[in-house]
C-alpha cells in the first residue's frame, strides 16, 4: 500500500477535514487496513493568495516544497496538498520534490469532465481566481466558467478569512447567496474551489448544488492507494 505524504495547515481545519474524508472514504475493516499516512501540518507557510495578490513577498512554494522533500525522506510515495490555492504551485512543487505531487486543478477538471458538467460556478479565494490556472483547465477540459461578481466574490472572502479561519461559526445566508447567484446565472454545479468553503459545506450538512473540490480530492487520494471500496460521488 502507498505511503501518502499531506502537506498540511493551509489551513489546519481543512486538513483536518481531509483526513476525515480519506478515512471515511477508505474500504477498511480494521485499523490495519487503513490508509498510511505522514501529515505535517505547517501553518507558517505563508498565504497563498496573499502572494498571488502581490500583497506579500514571501513565496509559500518554498515552504511547501521544504515539507513536501521532508516527507519524502521520512517514506512518502506521494504528496497531496489539500489547499486548492496551492494547485497554482505544482509545477514548482513538481519539480523541487522528488515523489510526485498531486495535480489539483488537473484532478479537479478530469471528475467534472466525466461528470459531464458543461457550465460550472466558481467559490474559490482570490488568489485563484486571480491567477486563472483552475479556470483555464475546466475550460480545456470543456466547460464554461462561472465567477460571482465583486459583491459577492467578498461574501467568499468573508467566509474563508473572517469565518473559518479566524475560527467563527460560518454564516450561512452569505454562503447560500452566492451559491445561488451562480445558479441563477445558469451554472450546472457549484465547484467549491476552496478548502475552508468545504469545512462550511461539513458543517452546514452539504448543499446538493455544489462539487465539493476537496472531497474530489480525497476520492482520488484514496482511489490512488487502491482502497476506493465504495463509489463516492461528490
Amino acid at each position: 500500500m502507498k505511503c501518502l505524504g499531506v502537506i498540511g495547515g493551509l489551513g489546519p481545519m481543512a486538513t483536518a477535514l481531509f483526513y476525515q474524508m480519506v478515512t471515511e472514504m477508505t474500504e477498511a475493516r480494521t485499523d490495519q487496513e487503513h490508509i498510511e499516512l505522514l501529515i505535517h501540518s505547517c501553518p507558517k507557510i505563508s498565504d497563498r493568495s496573499s502572494y498571488i495578490l502581490g500583497t506579500s513577498r514571501e513565496s509559500p512554494a518554498v515552504s511547501m516544497a521544504a515539507v513536501g522533500r521532508k516527507l519524502a525522506e521520512h517514506g512518502a510515495d506521494f504528496i497531496v496538498v489539500p489547499c486548492i490555492t496551492a494547485g497554482c504551485f505544482y509545477q514548482e512543487l513538481s519539480e523541487q520534490i522528488p515523489v510526485p505531487v498531486m495535480d489539483n486543478f488537473g484532478e479537479i477538471a478530469w471528475y467534472l469532465k466525466d461528470r459531464q458538467i458543461s457550465k460550472i460556478g466558481l467559490m474559490a479565494a482570490d488568489g485563484t481566481v486571480k491567477a486563472g490556472l483552475l479556470q483555464k483547465e475546466l475550460e480545456l477540459a470543456g466547460m464554461k466558467v462561472l465567477v460571482p461578481e465583486e459583491k459577492e466574490q467578498q461574501d467568499v472572502m468573508h467566509l474563508i478569512y473572517q469565518d473559518v479561519k479566524a475560527g467563527r461559526p460560518p454564516e450561512p445566508e452569505r454562503f447560500f447567496k452566492v451559491i445561488g447567484k451562480l445558479k441563477d446565472a445558469g451554472a450546472q454545479k457549484v465547484l467549491l474551489g476552496c478548502t475552508e468553503l468545504s469545512v462550511i459545506a461539513r458543517q452546514l450538512g452539504g448543499e446538493p448544488n455544489c462539487m465539493d473540490a476537496l472531497a474530489i480530492l480525497a476520492r482520488r487520494t484514496v482511489q490512488l492507494c487502491g482502497k476506493l471500496g465504495k463509489s463516492y460521488e461528490i
